[in-house]
């Protein structure tokens, strides 16, 4: 069973109601709303937007046999050289492990791949946790590539895509989405690191630039 996304949000349906969920997936052609206490299913053509609140932060524990897809992390961080806690981190922001997350942009899966993003990386289904994992991994990978290993660089670019980026003269693009993307993401990165090895080992990643 997956944990409920990271993302607090409302969601506006047809008739004027206005809910507050804790995250939402996609389920045949229902929209399965996560609300305090439960959950509720409704057809797709019923919601009218969807307006996103101040997300929160997942608990993030250290990687271990018992984390969500821990094989998974493991395989793809080998193939692609990337520290399976980078992985971990990015998958506990992105989704908070629920591989059938679907964000307002229509980010989908535990690494949130946009559609054009999954096909570039040659996944066929965003929902399948291997393929997902697969996918987000080789595509963080190709940006610390492409930005010579600045994480920083690399995360914004894969939030906020490569082209903004670039279009900003290589600075993390001055959005507040953005910005509080890479911090997140540091700061439970260095947190894992901590928890790993010992406070003593902790230690900043590259400086954010903003």
């Amino acid at each position: 069973m997956a944990p409920a996304p990271a993302r607090a949000d409302y969601v506006v349906l047809r008739n004027g109601s206005r809910l507050n969920v804790t995250g939402y997936e996609i389920i045949g052609d229902k929209f399965r709303m996560h609300l305090a206490g439960g959950f509720a299913d409704v057809s797709v053509d019923e919601i009218a937007s969807i307006e996103p609140e101040e997300t929160f932060e997942p608990s993030v524990e250290p990687l271990t046999d018992k984390t969500p897809f821990q094989r998974l992390i493991l395989a793809a961080a080998s193939r692609h050289h990337l520290d399976p806690d980078l992985i971990h981190s990015v998958i506990a922001i992105e989704s908070n492990f629920n591989p059938k997350a679907v964000s307002p942009k229509n980010a989908r899966g535990l690494m949130q791949l946009m559609p054009r993003t999954a096909q570039l990386m040659g996944v066929a289904d965003s929902f399948d946790p291997e393929q997902n994992i697969e996918g987000g991994t080789r595509y963080l990978s190709d940006l610390l590539k492409k930005y010579k290993n600045n994480l920083t660089l690399a995360l914004a670019a894969y939030n906020a895509g490569p082209a903004t980026v670039d279009n900003y003269g290589h600075r993390v693009p001055p959005y507040l989405e953005t910005m509080k993307y890479v911090q997140r993401i540091a700061k439970t990165y260095a947190k894992l690191k901590a928890d790993a090895s010992g406070p003593a080992s902790a230690q900043p990643l590259t400086d954010t630039g903003f």
